[in-house]
C-alpha cells in the first residue's frame, strides 16, 4: 500500500512524505503507483517552477519527501491541494472499484514546519 502523509500545521503546508507500493500490479505495470507519481512530482516541479517557494525534497524508490522550510504563498498551496485533491480522488475511485486499499491519504498535525 501507498501512504500519502501530508504534514500541516494549522492551516498552513509544511510538507508531505509518500511511502510504499500500491502493489495493484508488477513493476512498471502499476497504474497506481504511477499516478501517485505523476501527482506528486508534478506537485514539487510546479512549485519549485511556478512559485519563489522554496522546496526540499528527497526521492528514492517508493519514497518521496518534500518540505517548504518557509511556508507555500498562495500560488503554492493552491498546487499542493490540487495534488492532495488528486491524491484523495484516486484513493477513492481505486478503493470503490476494488475494495482494497492500495493508496491512503492521512493528514498529519505538526508542532513546527
Amino acid at each position: 500500500m501507498i501512504t500519502a502523509t501530508v504534514y500541516r500545521r494549522e492551516d498552513r503546508y509544511c510538507g508531505f512524505e509518500i511511502t510504499g507500493h500500491a502493489g495493484y500490479a508488477e513493476s512498471g505495470s502499476d497504474i497506481i503507483c504511477a499516478a501517485v507519481s505523476v501527482l506528486a512530482i508534478n506537485a514539487v516541479n510546479s512549485i519549485e517552477s511556478l512559485t519563489d517557494d522554496p522546496v526540499r525534497a528527497e526521492e528514492e524508490d517508493g519514497f518521496l519527501r518534500c518540505s517548504f522550510p518557509e511556508g507555500l504563498s498562495e500560488a503554492g498551496t493552491l498546487l499542493m491541494e490540487s495534488m492532495i485533491l488528486g491524491l484523495t480522488q484516486t484513493a477513492e475511485s481505486v478503493s470503490a472499484e476494488t475494495g482494497e486499499p492500495y493508496l491512503k491519504v492521512v493528514f498529519e498535525e505538526v508542532q513546527s514546519c
